[in-house]
């Protein structure tokens, strides 16, 4: 026997056991408490990739098994044939691969007996990665053997990694101009760049861990994306991450410059549009060029997504603002309150929000809303303006308007005009059918309509018009219940009423009357978002 064969006098364990954070787990698995013992003490020195080995021991299949699902990020098996069976290690073997469905960790087959597990059909049948005789496992070898195994078990991680971060990605690119996708866009880009690097997210693989700040002109850091202990931190301020890593974020942020430390790599970009971008690395020391290269990518790729971002923004204020506008000069015309289509929109969007609207639906909703008495402006100033009742013909004349409107932005492309059209014909329809211009009823009203038609009326009711007084709020809910089901869908009369405390604030937020007014008008005189009189 020479003298690299796996026989050693048998020394007291090492008094630290590295945690999971800092370490690759090993799953000894053999019936032979001696066997254990040398193979820990052949390995025990070993690093690989700057991190400790970490022995767990199993002297049966079934109890291999059980660390097995006690740990899901166990990095190599060594694993013996003949247990408490003549093939226990093989049926563990097939069970970690088809009930565990565990594809990554590394498997090394030790056999004592070849015949009882011949090579050939164990490779063939059994998804091993290895297969050695422990007569010829001497201690050089078996160093080799793990070595390899731990290289190929991390390469499969960080693909892993790397795939699921480029699902995100994906994913984001659909929609990269809302928030939370610029969000998922920075997530999916750390989690490819932590694999890259082969930075680890969480329990045994965390070796580095990552974080991408921005920040904007007088507001603190925003934690774009996080992985391992900061992925948690996703959208709040930069502080959260502890008064430490806040601290160097901060110095790099006034010195605009990146960092190398022995502990930590800092990488400070700025945009095009002059944003800045902030990567933290824990031990981030050990980066080459190449990897400083990836890193400079990733903040440049991130930057430019930012950047248009905030340009969409940019064009979503100023078309909502526009239409705000016209929308004011409109009800202007008319002789109603300035804050009556800001009230409507708030009141629909809330609606809208209770009823269980998408996001995206909200919005929209939210900026079309203001423009539904656009028609309006096709209306006499005589008609408009007159203080009393309308004769017939001028009532036909007046509600006209909804299908001046309807007209006005059908067969738009942009989306929020296509909404426009909907609310602008249908904000006079009812539930009943008895509305106008269409005599739709129920669903064939479009939401948008029905959310409308309801945040209108609620408004008007309460608000002053030159053809009446504003109505007391009580007033108001008991017109609006005796209208379920006839004028109003039923079911947003009942998420009115069950959320009156959240109206009642946005009718606070953009009321019409001074802030010292008694405070008893000012619920008489409730407001909402958008819409008009139902009378007119």
């Amino acid at each position: 026997m020479t003298d690299d064969a796996l026989i050693f006098a048998e020394e007291a364990p090492a008094t630290h056991v590295p945690s999971p954070q800092d370490s690759w787990k090993i799953l000894i698995v053999d019936d032979e408490h001696e066997v254990h013992s040398v193979t820990e003490m052949a390995l025990r020195g070993l690093e690989f990739d700057g991190r400790r080995l970490e022995f767990l021991n199993a002297y049966t299949g079934a109890e291999s098994l059980e660390l097995m699902r006690q740990h899901d990020d166990i990095a190599v098996v060594l694993m013996d044939v003949v247990m408490e069976t003549e093939h226990a290690g093989l049926e563990a073997v097939r069970k970690i691969r088809e009930e565990l469905k565990n594809k990554f960790v590394r498997i090394i087959l030790r056999t004592g007996q070849p015949g009882q597990a011949p090579e050939r059909v164990v490779i063939a049948e059994y998804d091993i990665n290895d297969y050695k005789e422990k007569t010829e496992l001497t201690a050089t070898k078996l160093f080799t053997v793990i070595f390899t195994a731990l290289g190929s078990y991390r390469d499969l991680v960080a693909l892993e990694h790397n795939r699921q971060g480029l699902e995100k990605v994906i994913e984001a690119s659909a929609t990269l101009m809302e928030e939370r996708s610029i969000q998922r866009f920075a997530q999916g880009v750390l989690e490819q760049l932590a694999a890259l690097l082969h930075l680890t997210r969480d329990a045994v693989l965390i070796r580095g861990a990552g974080v991408a700040a921005a920040r904007e002109a007088n507001h603190p850091p925003v934690v774009l994306a996080g992985i391992g202990q900061y992925e948690a931190a996703l959208g709040a301020a930069s502080d959260v991450l502890g008064e430490v890593l806040s601290g160097r974020i901060a110095d790099a942020l006034r010195k605009q410059e990146t960092v190398f430390d022995d502990d930590y790599f800092l990488y400070y970009f700025r945009s095009s549009s002059d944003r800045e971008i902030v990567l933290y690395l824990d031990r981030g020391a050990n980066l080459n060029s190449a990897d400083s290269r990836i890193v400079e990518l990733f903040c440049r790729n991130v930057g430019l997504a930012l950047d248009n971002l905030y340009l969409n923004e940019q064009l979503s204020t100023t078309q909502g603002e526009l239409i705000m506008m016209l929308s004011e000069a409109i009800e202007k015309r008319s002789a109603e309150t300035g804050n009556h289509v800001r009230r409507v929109a708030a009141y629909a969007a809330l609606l809208g929000k209770l009823h269980g609207l998408s996001e995206e639906e909200i919005e929209l909703l939210r900026i079309a809303a203001p423009l539904h008495d656009a028609g309006k402006v096709a209306i006499p100033d005589a008609i408009l303006h007159k203080p009393g009742p309308h004769n017939d013909a001028e009532s036909a004349i007046m509600r006209s308007h909804a299908a001046i409107g309807e007209d006005l932005f059908e067969g738009r492309d942009m989306p929020v005009l296509r909404a426009a059209a909907l609310i602008a014909g249908q904000h006079h329809e009812q539930w009943d059918g008895r509305g106008y211009p269409h005599a739709l009823a129920g669903e064939s009203i479009h939401i948008f309509g029905r959310l409308v038609a309801l945040a209108d009326v609620f408004d008007a009711l309460l608000s002053k018009r030159c053809y009446k007084q504003p109505w007391e709020l009580d007033e108001v809910l008991d017109f609006i219940k005796s209208e379920r089901g006839g004028r109003f869908d039923p079911a947003l009369v009942d998420l009115l009423i069950e959320h009156l405390d959240e109206f009642q604030a946005i009718g606070e937020q953009w009321s019409d009357v001074p802030a010292d007014h008694d405070l008893g008008q000012v619920d008489s005189r409730l407001a909402h978002t958008v819409s008009s009189s139902p009378a007119h």
